[in-house]
């Protein structure tokens, strides 16, 4: 979701709402962060660009720059302020919905209407509480899309700049224990009109110039949000995904070294590298991975694949894990060949006593599966999707692991 702070300023045209390809704004107004993210959050799952406000002159600050669809209005507290939020947007000419959020039958809430119909303001029905994900999603229907927002081809120098990109979070979990073992740090980029957009949208070729910026924003932002991790839960183990040819950079590894945290709960960053990058290049990567070591960085190999023979005859194995590529994880229970495949990975791991990831989980029958031949960790939808930072630290860090349907 988008803090207040970080808004960036821009002109959107009206629009209306409905079926369209620009994604609804909303801003959601309560007094308590707490609550105000978890409404953004759920709303964001819903389709929406989700901002915050705790006051009427944060409202004020955020209309000058944003013309929002809607605004949910929280009244648990005391009611002046929201007094004042519905005199501001009437101000304002705000042109949207307000949905109220309310105990039923409270004063308050008929206090709020009212003022709300006398302003002018259109205001759907009180969403009343308690309330869950679906009674939400069916106070907010009329405004959710109904058609995708659009993938729009991106410039990576664009989007550095305006401080569009960060970083997504999906957690890794260990196959016996059902205890998490870190995340895979996943870019994202935050468009300020198509939402959330992808990867493909916006990665550059390999050997752009692009591609070793974003590889350094990366580096940086995976260490600011390890300490914000550590100061809300604890330590927790990330990884992330650089090119070879990053690592082939002196300078740039210097630098990489640099910037590892002297903080006594550090237990390393795990950079995750292409399989056919490693096997092109694989005594040069070898020599590089067994100096890094002593930095507290460690290397896996990602996107293990039918070619795994080639790392057989390696003599030295600095390699921390090898990690199954998807295509031969997602659906393998009921698949022979896949799972023949995988059984050579493991074997191949185990005789250098490196641990393994089955990349893909998407069932509990693939989950089964990965136990039954032997997997250290598994990470894949079964266990949830990649999220944003703070709705990471809030769900992903502090609820038990669950294996959903």
């Amino acid at each position: 979701m988008t803090d207040l702070a970080a808004a960036h300023p821009l002109s959107v045209p009206p629009t209306a709402f409905g079926r369209r390809n620009l994604r609804p704004r909303i801003c959601v107004a309560d007094n308590k962060p707490h609550t105000r993210a978890f409404l953004a959050d759920t709303l964001e799952d819903l389709g929406f660009i989700a901002f915050e406000c705790g006051r009427a002159a944060d409202l004020r600050t955020l209309l000058a720059t944003q013309r929002l669809d809607l605004v949910v209005l929280s009244l648990f507290a005391d009611g002046i302020e929201a007094g004042k939020i519905l005199e501001t947007l009437a101000e304002t000419g705000f042109r949207g919905k307000v949905l109220p959020i309310a105990t039923p039958d409270s004063i308050l809430a008929h206090a709020t209407r009212q003022t709300a119909r006398e302003r002018g303001l259109n205001v759907l029905p009180t969403l009343q509480t308690p309330f869950g994900e679906d009674s939400l999603r069916h106070g907010v229907a009329s405004l959710i899309p109904t058609e995708a927002p659009p993938s729009p081809a991106v410039d990576v120098a664009e989007a550095l700049k305006a401080g569009w990109l960060e970083l997504w979070y999906q957690r890794k979990i260990d196959v016996r224990t059902l205890v998490p073992r870190g995340a895979e740090a996943l870019i994202r980029m935050r468009h300020p009109t198509w939402g959330v957009v992808l990867p493909a949208s916006f990665i550059p070729e390999r050997g752009d110039i692009g591609f070793h910026n974003l590889s350094e924003f990366i580096i940086a932002r995976v260490i600011d949000d390890w300490r914000y991790f550590i100061e809300r839960n604890g330590p927790v183990d990330l990884a992330i995904n650089l090119p070879a040819s990053f690592l082939r950079d002196d300078a740039a590894m210097r630098v990489l070294c640099r910037r590892m945290p002297a903080h006594p709960a550090f237990n390393g960053l795990l950079i995750e590298l292409q399989c056919a990058e490693v096997i092109a290049d694989l005594d040069r990567i070898v020599d590089i991975v067994r100096r890094i070591r002593f930095h507290n960085i460690a290397v896996s190999i990602k996107n293990v694949g039918a070619e795994w023979p080639a790392l057989m005859e390696q003599p030295v194995f600095p390699f921390a894990e090898l990690k199954a590529d998807r295509q031969f994880v997602t659906g393998f229970s009921g698949d022979r060949l896949k799972q023949t495949v995988c059984r050579g990975i493991i074997d191949l791991a185990g005789s250098h006593r490196v641990r393994t990831v089955a990349e893909g989980i998407e069932s509990r029958a693939d989950f089964a599966t990965a136990h039954q031949l032997g997997f250290d960790i598994a990470q894949g939808f079964l266990f949830g999707e990649a999220m944003a930072p703070r709705k990471f630290a809030r769900t992903a860090l502090r609820r038990p692991v669950t294996l959903s349907a």
